[in-house]
């Protein structure tokens, strides 16, 4: 295995000669969110020059590219010390995907007319609906910071990838949100995933369904490549979403007007039957009724952060049968054989590289969520889990 590490600027034109003397390398790439990467340098003069504002870190593992996007903090920090002889001293630069510059936006009510043009005389918002969640992120980066963008807000060389035809149909509202935040909101419902990738002259903006390889994808203790696991678990925060839709109450004319009336609906999880009811209010402005199910949808979503939390993290590292990359990708649905005897399945949401040139590199990934996550499946197998290792404990004692 080989890493090797280049420099552009924003128009992906490489800048001077792949870096060399750098010691310690590391570069995370997330599930629906930016990478995150850094390096430590010799601070050379032809290093200090590459490190500058507006460039990108290209890391490259085998020849193809791993990471692509700027580089966010050139020089943290820059570190020289006489007694220890550190000759020119060193440097770290951090850097990310380019999926942090299309982080970079908000939704625009209007995508075609600048900021100070907004519409001020109602509260606009940008309404996709009837359409394909693909087709529903593809037109948000498109229309805020591609090709079909202003010319002040395009991101150089940013295109849209190979349509891949994913996603249920669906609708979406958004009004100077964060882009990401709009793009994951269109994703969650059927679990696409979207991402960056540098190809030739071009960064490609692509969305993907994540695949079902439990059957190939495989981690445990006795395969080798199962490092670590850890869980917890707690009650829903809500098991009824009470949303109510209609106008800002300062704006409501005198009672009884019926082209005021509120709209009320109630989403609930079921997990009231496992645990007990909680209720949980959400004011939904601007939507008059649910005749294309918005208020049911901010009800659904709600339940994204509400029902009962389970959180079951797990690292594994590659082995010769199964590498990250090759036979499994970010968002991909694997197995994992926890020392108890019991199986999950669960989500990639991060693989890292790791690389110091005297001692190789290392590939990590992350099955599950280091935060808690309310997927039903995921609170039974931690239930399991728990329940499992109570009996072990159980006969341990006797």
């Amino acid at each position: 295995m080989t890493v090797q590490l280049l420099v552009t600027d924003r128009n992906l034109n490489v800048l001077g000669d792949p870096i060399t003397g750098w010691t310690k390398l590391a570069a995370d790439l997330n599930f629906n969110a930016p990478a995150s990467g850094s390096v430590e340098l010799p601070a050379r003069q032809e290093v200090m020059e590459l490190l500058q504002p507006g460039n990108r870190m290209v890391v490259l593992r085998d020849q193809e590219i791993w990471c692509a996007g700027p580089i966010e903090v050139p020089q943290d920090p820059y570190t020289w010390d006489l007694a220890s002889n550190a000759g020119v001293g060193t440097v770290t630069a951090r850097f990310s995907d380019d999926l942090a510059r299309v982080a970079g936006y908000v939704t625009y009510p209007e995508p075609s007319k600048t900021f100070a043009n907004q519409t001020k005389t109602s509260d606009v918002v940008r309404k996709i609906s009837a359409t394909a969640a693909e087709q529903i992120i593809r037109t948000l980066v498109t229309e805020n910071c591609g090709p079909g963008a202003l010319a002040a807000r395009r991101i150089e060389h940013l295109a849209l990838d190979t349509v891949a035809g994913v996603g249920s149909a669906q609708w979406l509202s958004t009004r100077f949100e964060p882009l990401l935040d709009a793009c994951r909101k269109a994703a969650v419902t059927d679990g696409l995933g979207f991402r960056t990738r540098q190809v030739g002259d071009q960064i490609l903006f692509g969305v993907y369904e994540p695949r079902d390889l439990t059957g190939t994808a495989r981690f445990s203790a006795g395969l080798g490549n199962l490092r670590s696991v850890a869980f917890t678990s707690g009650a829903p925060l809500a098991t009824s979403e009470l949303v109510m839709g209609g106008n800002d109450p300062a704006d409501d004319p005198p009672e009884g007007d019926p082209a005021y009336q509120r709209a009320y609906v109630e989403v609930t999880s079921g997990q009231h039957a496992d645990w007990w009811r909680v209720e949980k209010f959400i004011e939904k402005g601007g939507v008059d009724d649910d005749s294309e199910g918005e208020l049911s949808q901010a009800g659904r979503l709600a339940f994204g952060n509400d029902k009962a939390t389970a959180s079951l993290s797990t690292v594994t590292v590659d082995t010769p049968d199964l590498k990250a990359g090759r036979d499994y990708g970010l968002g991909d649905l694997v197995a994992v054989v926890l020392p108890t005897g019991l199986e999950i399945a669960d989500v990639v949401q991060s693989i890292g590289l790791a690389a110091e040139p005297d001692s190789g590199e290392l590939v990590t990934t992350v099955v599950g969520n280091n935060d808690k996550t309310t997927m039903t499946r995921m609170v039974w197998t931690v239930r399991d889990l728990a329940y499992r290792l109570g009996q072990l404990e159980g006969r341990g004692r006797g």
